[in-house]
């Protein structure tokens, strides 16, 4: 069982700000705009993280626990349909074109509360060949607002590629006084249908923490994405870390 006391918190910075992800996101528009092969930042390239993720998500459609394309002939329209994705904190949506290029044909959402994010991924998305004009991209923040007509039924899989760890870095509070991390999970858990589940990638929580995190409520871990290890001073980790959470019911 996973330790229940939630860890310490992160040292507030500046990534935890919109305000420094507008003026980074405006930047990188203004790069896109001149070079349309600069689609900005892809985060936890040097550990190879979304691949990785590709990876996990694969061996689950090969199990059967998820569907890269629609099948014909079910009497149950829901069963039929490919796995759905959300993408939160989207950022400029490369994990959500890098999911279509790997053969995912289901509907995919990414949402991102900055709106130069947004801007950016339409942009990027625009270029593309036929096969990515579904993609749909809003600007909507997960712990301000409610999710509207794009949630549906839920989601099949709901993807976090650094979110948390950019929430869990602002200082900001939530009107119970709590840092606004401490209520992410409540956020996120009814973005997912039951049995559906939440990938999450993150290189400021070890395993244990993050499972400490997440795994409990609605949520129950459910694996995790290997990683190379390292040993420093009688420890052995990674830098990065994705696991996995399934919700139950």
């Amino acid at each position: 069982m996973p330790d229940p006391t939630p860890p310490t918190h992160l040292t507030p910075s500046d990534l935890g700000q919109k305000s420094y992800w507008d003026t980074a996101y405006t930047t990188e528009r203004t790069n896109f705009a001149s070079n349309a092969d600069d689609v900005g930042t892809i985060w936890f390239s040097d550990a190879g993280a979304e691949e990785r993720m590709l990876g996990f998500l694969e061996d689950l459609s090969d199990e059967g626990q998820l569907q890269k394309e629609a099948s014909e002939g079910d009497d149950d329209a829901e069963s039929s349909l490919a796995t759905r994705f959300l993408d939160l904190g989207t950022g400029n949506g490369h994990l959500l074109f890098a999911l279509r290029e790997d053969g995912w044909e289901g509907e995919m959402v990414g949402v991102d509360y900055s709106a130069e994010s947004v801007k950016l991924a339409e942009s990027i998305r625009d270029t593309k060949a036929e096969g990515y004009e579904d993609i749909k991209v809003y600007e909507w923040d997960i712990l301000g607002q409610e999710p509207v007509a794009w949630l549906g039924y839920g989601f099949d899989v709901v993807l976090d590629k650094g979110t948390f760890d950019a929430i869990c870095l602002s200082q900001d509070t939530d009107a119970q006084g709590r840092r606004i991390c401490e209520g992410y999970r409540e956020r996120v858990e009814p973005l997912i249908k039951n049995g559906g589940r939440f990938l999450i990638t993150s290189c400021n929580w070890t395993e244990e923490e993050l499972r400490a995190w997440f795994d409990g409520g609605k949520l129950e871990f459910a694996g995790k994405v290997k990683y190379p290890s390292f040993t420093f001073g009688g420890k052995t980790g990674s830098s990065v870390v994705t696991l996995c959470f399934e919700k139950k019911g």
